[in-house]
């Protein structure tokens, strides 16, 4: 076994369901604006790369600008009202907490929202630092988010486990030469995901205990 002493975790599509609250919110920037609405499952393999990138390919560049305001303005209120944990996310960040690992959250979203879902979702307090590709020069799959965090807690890389569910997570971990765990079922397919390699992929969150040992109150039922 591992001595792992800081587990990062990715936000959307790991710890979060605001699929809902981004397609919300995508689709009345389109109705605002007079462009073509989006289905649920076209938005969701947008997910995952920033507000801005979500927006890019469907909206003119001349009025870019003016489509992320709009979304953020909407997503405010539609991450309070659509936003989900996945099952088993506070059994699992309680026990990994107790159990003595430093937790870190890694994400693309901007700062502001991120803590707003963390916020909202009560699990802020469980982790020792968030870090946002907004407050950098490179978001994932560029490893600085990820360095950033790991300079942080003075932890050796073999000390490290990154959770996510995107292949631009399988391809930040690697980049940081930190194992990575991806969670199936997210914005990425787990054949596009099978191709990067992780260094495990897992259907749900729960696994993460067998993995570093650690056994959740459910698990132990």
């Amino acid at each position: 076994m591992w001595n792992i002493k800081l587990i990062i975790f990715d936000l959307d599509g790991t710890l979060i369901d605001a699929y809902a609250a981004i397609v919300s919110s995508f689709n009345y920037v389109m109705r605002v604006l007079g462009l073509k609405m989006q289905s649920a499952s076209s938005v969701r393999r947008s997910v995952g790369w920033g507000d801005l990138n979500l927006l890019k390919p469907y909206v003119p560049r001349k009025i870019l600008s003016h489509a992320v305001n709009l979304y953020r303005k909407h997503h405010r209120r539609s991450l309070l009202e659509y936003s989900r944990l996945y099952p088993q996310v506070n059994s699992l960040l309680l026990h990994l907490k107790t159990g003595g690992y430093k937790l870190a959250v890694a994400s693309n979203r901007p700062t502001e929202f991120s803590l707003i879902l963390l916020n909202h979702l009560r699990i802020l307090n469980y982790f020792d630092y968030v870090l946002c590709a907004d407050k950098l020069r490179e978001g994932k799959p560029h490893p600085e988010i990820l360095n950033k965090i790991i300079r942080r807690f003075s932890v050796k890389k073999s000390q490290v486990l990154y959770v996510g569910d995107m292949v631009i997570d399988v391809q930040a971990g690697k980049r940081a030469g930190v194992k990575t765990i991806v969670i199936a079922g997210g914005s990425s397919s787990s054949l596009e995901i099978k191709k990067e390699r992780p260094f495990k992929m897992i259907s749900r969150l729960n696994q993460l205990t067998d993995i570093i040992g650690v056994k959740t109150s459910q698990d132990k039922k």
